[in-house]
């Protein structure tokens, strides 16, 4: 066991399949340990690198294996795939930790960082009010299509439906009855508590946007408010992890999808890969700029104006977004302030 060099877990609930490989890639182990004998399997070998895919309780167990002094690195699932002998056909925890070992061996290979608790502990005020912003959707959607079913139809839109609907529910003349009156109360009353909810989790993610340094300096953008502020800074940990501003745009998926041969390039829509819900808060936030762009008289605003006389509103708003991505980058990794009038050292000359 000390020759081990290298290992390759699969994360599981309650089984994680173990593959280890020595020095010379000569498998020393493969194994399946149960959660709870987990870390103690790990406290009896000598440090060595621990590659694992970037899921759910990945960040938790790298911060426990990095305590006992192992080098643990996060793969994003998409680059553990190819690795796996029997490619999409053959699948099991066996097959999964030896391409994560294997694909943890690769000199070119790009690993997440490990999120610290207070990281995930904002993540977590994001996700669930993700999910309660969800829950209302569905919910206003269910209660317009049931009033429909009587003939109360009511205009686009929840701010309108939110500021007529009692007074449609309370109306005599139409052929709503008892029954459906007061399920229809009930529904309006989840959907009070689903707005309380919402804005306790606003309020705590405009908190954190507040006293953290790097979202202050982020919210000095157009278009980025403490929601998108406050997710950018958790998600990605360290800006550096990039190169420059352009691999961090194409991680969050804002650059052309490529299918290029024979020396000809051929660009299609946006990949859209990476972080779904960063890249749609970038997207509103680039909406807002563009919108009240002719408000303002910097270079930017002025760039953005230009663009979407020259290409139209839809590509503008693509190429905003991207320019956002950029700036963020140059703001977290170089801590930077945002200057709407900056001008790049390779454009200016």
């Amino acid at each position: 066991m000390n020759t081990i060099a290298r290992i390759g877990v699969d994360l599981a609930k309650n089984v994680m399949q173990i593959h280890a490989v020595d020095q010379s890639g000569h498998i020393v182990t493969r194994k399946a340990i149960s959660r709870a004998n987990f870390l103690n399997r790990f406290a009896n070998l000598p440090p060595c690198l621990v590659a694992m895919e970037a899921c759910s309780a990945a960040h938790y167990w790298a911060r426990r294996l990095r305590s006992l002094g192992h080098d643990v690195r996060l793969i994003p699932p998409q680059f553990v795939a190819p690795y796996r002998k029997g490619g999409s056909r053959m699948k099991n925890d066996a097959l999964d930790a030896e391409a994560v070992c294997e694909a943890a061996s690769r000199p070119q290979m790009r690993f997440v960082p490990v999120k610290s608790p207070a990281q995930q502990s904002v993540l977590v005020l994001h996700r669930l009010r993700t999910g309660y912003v969800e829950e209302r959707t569905a919910l206003v959607n269910r209660l317009r299509g049931l009033l429909a079913e009587f003939g109360v139809f009511l205009p686009q839109g929840i701010d309108k439906l939110h500021a007529h609907f009692v007074e449609h529910i309370e109306d005599g003349t139409n052929e709503l009855t008892g029954t459906a009156r007061e399920a229809l109360m009930r529904g309006w009353a989840q959907w009070q508590a689903l707005d309380q909810e919402i804005a306790w989790f606003d309020r705590q993610i405009a908190t954190h946007a507040r006293q953290d340094p790097h979202a202050k300096r982020c919210m000095d953008m157009c278009g980025i408010g403490p929601l998108t502020a406050s997710a950018t800074v958790a998600t990605i940990v360290d800006a550096r992890q990039f190169k420059n501003g352009r691999q961090m745009a194409a991680w969050l998926g804002t650059v052309p999808r490529q299918k290029s041969s024979g020396g000809k390039q051929r660009l299609g829509r946006i990949t859209k890969q990476g972080n779904e819900y960063l890249r749609m808060l970038l997207f509103l936030g680039a909406r807002a700029a563009l919108n009240t762009a002719h408000r303002r008289n910097d270079r930017l605003s002025r760039w953005i104006l230009q663009l979407r006389a020259r290409i139209g509103y839809n590509k503008t708003l693509i190429a905003v977004a991207n320019k956002h991505a950029r700036i963020l980058w140059a703001i977290l990794a170089k801590g930077e302030k945002f200057d709407p009038a900056h001008v790049c050292p390779s454009a200016a000359t």
